[in-house]
């Protein structure tokens, strides 16, 4: 596998990035190169090249020296100790608390409890909204470490921006990816089509039935995705050969509608990039639409229940011959 760090990796232009950098061919080994002036990546980037690290032969790991300025910043988010490579970057480590969490691997409850604990200063916001943040991301995880089936579990990490007063998360895994997982119980013939299932509520690939169960409720990524739109932030979903982005320019006028199909949002998608083995999840969450957010978790509501309703409106007027 080889992956090239550009001056600018972002969910903006992450399917860019991937069609372009990244090369899965011959999994055993890891070549990492980087742009020699600047290198500024989003956290989604740096979880999938910890994630990639891990499935490599750690003898067969390579990092060319990174000259950039910016190499501190891979440092501090604990990049080289996923490659098991000395950078020899002389750097002051500050509290990270209410800043970043660095990369982290997530193998069972009790790391991802340290993982949300280490998350909420992050957030920046009051009790309520950092809390539905917070169970929106413990969803995320609790459904790769139950049904990915992958044994390195899952990879995260998370930086706050203060200037624009966002977070930004990207949720990694090496599993069998989303296309297995939702044909246990639902017919997905592509990644794309795969995804599309999986973003929409109500839909798990632990039953058929609507609405999933108690314990799989089916809404973790509409819920996030969810939040990414009410906020005008990205949001992305990456597995297979197959990419769904959010994009983010809702107009701020427009009166604010959830779908439960992820195809009727503003969106780009990309069905030929080369293939993850597993789930990338990537977003930006705004912490400023705070009057919209409040809103939030009523308008999730309102589309999960709806959506269920339609499809088992339209199961039962299917035409029946006798």
């Amino acid at each position: 596998m080889k992956i090239h760090l550009p001056n600018s990796a972002f969910i903006g232009n992450i399917d860019y990035f991937i069609a372009n950098y990244f090369d899965p061919s011959n999994p055993d080994r890891l070549e990492i190169s980087a742009n020699k002036k600047w290198v500024s990546i989003h956290p989604v980037v740096l979880s999938m090249i910890a994630a990639l690290s891990l499935i490599a032969d750690p003898k067969k790991v390579r990092c060319e020296p990174i000259e950039a300025k910016s190499g501190h910043y891979l440092d501090r988010m604990g990049l080289f100790n996923f490659l098991r490579v000395n950078q020899n970057s002389n750097i002051s480590e500050h509290e990270s608390a209410g800043r970043f969490i660095p990369l982290k691997q997530i193998k069972n409850s009790k790391e991802l409890t340290t993982f949300l604990t280490d998350m909420i200063p992050l957030l920046h916001l009051p009790q309520k909204p950092a809390e539905s943040i917070r169970y929106v991301v413990s969803e995320l995880v609790r459904n790769v470490l139950e049904h990915s089936e992958s044994r390195n579990g899952a990879i995260l990490c998370a930086q706050y921006f203060k200037k624009s007063n966002t977070i930004r998360i990207g949720i990694v895994d090496t599993g069998v990816g989303i296309k297995q997982t939702i044909n246990q119980s639902h017919r997905a013939t592509t990644d794309l089509e795969a995804i599309r299932l999986a973003l929409t509520p109500g839909i798990t690939g632990t039953t058929r039935r609507e609405g999933g169960t108690e314990q799989n409720a089916g809404a973790g990524l509409f819920f996030i995705k969810s939040i990414a739109y009410v906020n005008r932030n990205f949001f992305m979903l990456y597995s297979g050969n197959a990419l769904y982005k959010l994009l983010m320019r809702n107009p701020k006028n427009k009166r604010l509608v959830l779908h439960a199909d992820p195809f009727r949002d503003r969106y780009s998608i990309k069905d030929n990039l080369p293939k993850w083995q597993g789930t990338v999840v990537g977003m930006d969450i705004s912490l400023d639409a705070t009057s919209e957010f409040r809103s939030l978790l009523n308008l999730i509501g309102e589309t999960y229940h709806e959506a269920i309703k339609e499809r088992r409106k339209a199961r039962y007027k299917k035409a029946r011959f006798v």
